[in-house]
């Protein structure tokens, strides 16, 4: 394997498309409480969630390692805050509760030295064995989780009072809504920005073909690497947000393998190479269990591999792919 053979392009500076595209998205978004205020729950759900499949797509996507263990790291997002925020569950060495700002910090820390750890350990494989892995590892989290008193075990954690946010109550679906807005805004920030950068270019290298990577003089674990902690931190994050929306959880809630499942499928059916193709397939798997939620409520995991083959079969891109292809055959016509 040659270096010739890697056929990837240095990423350019933000284009005008991919700019006025997020932006456009963006201002929908912002809109959807002032015209759609009575169903903020969806909404609120839809923006986790789409934050949640941009930030798996930065490992997944960019970086071409299929995970299907995210919901190990959303999880650690919320335990860590709740339990923080928790006056008798909070360690003593922490000297009581903490403020839910500073557990979402150190809950994305244990996420990033986890991810750390994990990558260590599992970028040697590649294909179907490093996504075993990510299962094995997440079902291990979901065993801790259920087996420990501490957290809650198989009944799970309520959430406590929690202490203003700049004068803001968190409990107010409002205030829920623009910090999942947020949340959005800042990983669709960092996608572009990893797009743009050095980063970005490498990843696409190893993705491509990571032999021929490794001849262009590039360490594709290290950028894996790297590539899984940014990822790691941003579904923590996603993690913490989301245990205030829920206010209770428990583990069959945060550490199934279906939300793994439904966090990466929403990137591969937007277009994982895409920036806001994870964004897209988010409201659209999202509006789509919505209307079908009574229907299909039991068959989680049969529609989401159904909805994969599909994908695989006639848009391995994603519904991005398909319309730059659309594009693409439109500016041959002409």
């Amino acid at each position: 394997m040659t270096a010739s053979s890697v056929s990837v392009a240095r990423p350019r500076a933000l284009t005008f498309g991919n700019v006025w595209l997020s932006a456009v998205i963006l201002a929908v978004l912002f809109i959807y409480p002032f015209v759609f205020g009575k169903t903020m729950n969806f909404g609120i759900s839809t923006l986790l969630f789409a934050g949640l499949a941009m930030s798996w797509n930065i490992l997944g996507g960019w970086a071409g390692q299929t995970s299907l263990g995210h919901a190990a790291l959303l999880g650690i997002g919320a335990y860590t805050m709740t339990l923080l925020a928790t006056p008798e569950r909070v360690p003593a060495l922490f000297g009581g509760p903490v403020a839910p700002w500073w557990g979402t910090l150190i809950g994305m820390a244990l996420a990033v030295a986890l991810a750390a750890v994990w990558g260590a350990l599992t970028f040697r494989l590649r294909g179907s064995y490093f996504t075993l892995s990510t299962i094995a590892v997440a079902l291990v989290i979901r065993l801790v989780a259920i087996n420990s008193e501490w957290t809650g075990g198989s009944e799970g954690l309520f959430m406590p009072e929690l202490p203003r946010f700049f004068g803001l109550d968190l409990f107010d679906r409002r205030v829920e809504y623009w910090l999942s807005f947020a949340f959005v805004v800042l990983t669709l920030l960092v996608t572009h920005l990893i797009r743009r950068s050095r980063l970005g270019y490498a990843l696409q290298a190893v993705r491509e073909d990571e032999d021929g990577a490794r001849a262009l003089g590039i360490d594709p674990t290290r950028m894996k690497l790297i590539a899984f902690m940014i990822s790691a931190a941003l579904t923590a994050l996603g993690g913490a947000l989301y245990a205030i929306y829920l206010q209770a959880f428990e583990p069959h809630t945060l550490l199934e393998l279906p939300i793994s499942v439904q966090i990466a499928l929403m990137a591969i059916i937007g277009g994982r190479t895409s920036i806001q193709g994870p964004l897209i397939g988010a409201v659209l798997l999202a509006t789509f269990g919505e209307v079908f939620r009574n229907v299909f409520s039991s068959a989680n995991l049969l529609i989401y591999g159904v909805l994969i083959l599909l994908v695989t079969l006639y848009a391995p891109n994603g519904i991005m792919g398909l319309f730059a292809r659309g594009g693409q055959k439109l500016g041959t016509a002409r």
